[in-house]
Parts: structure tokens; C-alpha cells; sequence
């Protein structure tokens, strides 16, 4: 009988720099013997911890880190810590946590509390929570977990290796790929926000007619929406969300949208219905963008940008309405300025 429960925590993995530096593929500078234990901040980082630096701003606290080593780029200057030098040390950082942090693993089968209809097919090597939801003739992949009052409604399909959890919610016809992972609170497929206005004086009181949303909500493989995000399901066709792609917390993806693949939508961003949104595109925390647009392919839109219109694949854009993102850079310095120049022009008109 599967529980909730974590198994015991894992003993914490001490390695030595020159087995950290083959299993990462860097080129280590430094005393191959000492151990590493854990990974840190490079502020926080203490003797037996790795660290990294992939900010330049961050180069110079490299040189006082009391870390055992940093993981720096292939020409970073010689420091007193041990350097594990790599192309990517963002990336080697990332790979690095997994070694020092076991994921918790859960216990395959289904709670006894779980409640799940009789037309469900839940794939091979299933983990299904206490209280988790599974509607009819939903179809579940293999390798599945399902955690603690997720709820999956009837119909929906999802692919392998799906990961829920808690309180997590997919909506009727809703169809995900292969390794969709899902946060806390994540929302799929929830009626989009679609209203006709009703005139006339006997509508008082109900002048706004739902909308049925009849599309589904899709993800394609490696999508992951973060905690408490909203992707609608489309009032006629569907929204959807490209393969790689990832949604971070609180964003809102509106009914009958597109997102293409790998593309970032960062905190708080909100799309309008029917937006389209390109291929490795970034979103900034809090940007907005209008519906019925389109942003083009490897667009980067800056924080709280607002979009009206269509932006140009490739563009950089900030501001609102969002302008190129140097145009705006020499916006901010002159309304920085105005004040300066408002004296020097009323000077010029001293008689």
C-alpha cells in the first residue's frame, strides 16, 4: 500500500574533486584529493562546498569564497579555490545538485484512498496519492506519479512519465505528452474567460453570456508549469503549449493561445486570448501581452513589458507599449532627465 511518505533521507554524498570534475566533463585546476559534500551560493558557500560563477558580477566574490571549488568558464584568472573549468557552468551547477540531492522516490501502486473510476487505464509502474482524483476513461501513461489531491477530470490523456503535484488539476479532454511535469496548484485546461455581452433591459443583471469553452488544453512533451499557473482551455480549437517549454509561477496563458517550443514565460506573465507566441522566446517576469498578437521567434521581451501588437522575431522589446529594448534604454535616461531639462529650457526663455 503506497503512502505519501518520503523514504529516509539519503546519506549526503562526499566525492572527490577529480571524480566531481570527470562526471561533470570539466578540467579541474587544483588538489584532485579534497572532498566536496555539498553545493552553495558563493556568498554562502563554506569549506566542503562546490560553488559556481556564471555572472560576471559575481567574478570577483570568487576570490574570498571560502567554497573548496568554483565551477567557472575555460578562461577564468586563477583564484585560491580549486576551479573545475567548464563551457557551461550554469549547467554544470544544475548536474552538480543532483549528485549532493536525492529526489524523493515513491512507492508504486494506489492509496487506498484514491478514488479511480473503473474506465481509467493507468499506465506501468504507477504511483497514485492519498485522495488523488481520476476521472473516467482517463488514460494515464507509464511511470506516473500522482501526488496527494491531484485531480485528473474525465477524459484527459497523458503521456509517460508524467509528474504531479499536490493539488495539482487537469480538465476534462486536456492532453498531455510525455514527461509534463506539473507544480502545486498548477492549473490545465481551467474555461477560459469568454463572455458575449447581452443588451437589453431584461438581461439586467446577467448581461454577460458564458461562453462554452469546448477546446482542450495540450502540452507537448517536457512542458513544465510551475505553481499556481493557469493555461485555459479555447472556447472553439485549443490552446497550447510547444514541447520544451516552461511556465513559470502565477502566469496566465489565455484561451485558444500558442506557445511554441522552448520558450520561457517567467512569473507573472499574462497572454490574452489567441495569443501566439514563437519558438525560444522569453517572457520577463509580469509581461503582458495583448490578445490576437504574435511574438515572432526568439523574441526577449524585459520585465513588465506591455505588448499591443506584433513583435518582430529576434526583437529585444521593454517598456509600454514595448519599443527596442536600446530605444527604450534611451527613453528611460532622457525621462530621467526631464526635470534638468524643463530648468535649462525655461532658463532659454528668460527674457
Amino acid at each position: 500500500m503506497p503512502t505519501d511518505s518520503l523514504l529516509p533521507d539519503a546519506p549526503v554524498t562526499t566525492i572527490s574533486l577529480s571524480a566531481l570534475a570527470e562526471r561533470l566533463g570539466a578540467s579541474l585546476t587544483g588538489d584532485g584529493e579534497a572532498l566536496v559534500s555539498g553545493v552553495a551560493g558563493i556568498e554562502e558557500a563554506e569549506t566542503g562546498d562546490l560553488t559556481f560563477v556564471a555572472n560576471p558580477k559575481y567574478a570577483a566574490k570568487a576570490r574570498h569564497t571560502a567554497a573548496t571549488a568554483v565551477l567557472v568558464e575555460p578562461d577564468f584568472p586563477e583564484i585560491s579555490a580549486a576551479t573545475l573549468r567548464v563551457a557551461n557552468p550554469y549547467l554544470a551547477f544544475a548536474r552538480a545538485i543532483e549528485i549532493f540531492y536525492s529526489a524523493p522516490v515513491y512507492a508504486l501502486g494506489i492509496h487506498p484512498t484514491a478514488v479511480v473510476a473503473d474506465s481509467a487505464r493507468i499506465g506501468a509502474n504507477a504511483h497514485v496519492g492519498a485522495y488523488a482524483v481520476i476521472g473516467e476513461h482517463v488514460v494515464l501513461g507509464d511511470d506516473a506519479v500522482v501526488l496527494s489531491h491531484v485531480v485528473l477530470y474525465p477524459h484527459v490523456r497523458v503521456g509517460d512519465r508524467f509528474f504531479a503535484h499536490a493539488h495539482a488539476v487537469v480538465r476534462e479532454y486536456c492532453q498531455l505528452g510525455d514527461d509534463v511535469i506539473l507544480q502545486n496548484g498548477a492549473i490545465v485546461g481551467a474555461d477560459g474567460f469568454g463572455f458575449a455581452r447581452q443588451h437589453g433591459k431584461e438581461f439586467a443583471g446577467r448581461a454577460w453570456y458564458k461562453i462554452r469553452q469546448s477546446g482542450p488544453a495540450v502540452l507537448e512533451d517536457a512542458v513544465e508549469v510551475q505553481a499556481n499557473a493557469c493555461i485555459d482551455r479555447a472556447s472553439i480549437g485549443e490552446t497550447r503549449i510547444g514541447s520544451g517549454s516552461k511556465i513559470d509561477n502565477l502566469v496566465q496563458v489565455g484561451h485558444g493561445s500558442t506557445v511554441g517550443k522552448d520558450t520561457l514565460l517567467c512569473a507573472q506573465v499574462g497572454l490574452a486570448g489567441s495569443t501566439t507566441v514563437g519558438n525560444n522566446v522569453i517572457l520577463a517576469g509580469q509581461v503582458g501581452v495583448a490578445g490576437h498578437c504574435t511574438v515572432g521567434d526568439g523574441a526577449i521581451a524585459t520585465a513588465q513589458s506591455g505588448i499591443p501588437g506584433d513583435v518582430a522575431a529576434g526583437a529585444t522589446v521593454s517598456g509600454y507599449p514595448a519599443i527596442e529594448n536600446r530605444q527604450w534604454l534611451r527613453s528611460v535616461a532622457i525621462f530621467n532627465r526631464l526635470p534638468e531639462i524643463v530648468r535649462q529650457l525655461k532658463g532659454k526663455n528668460t527674457p
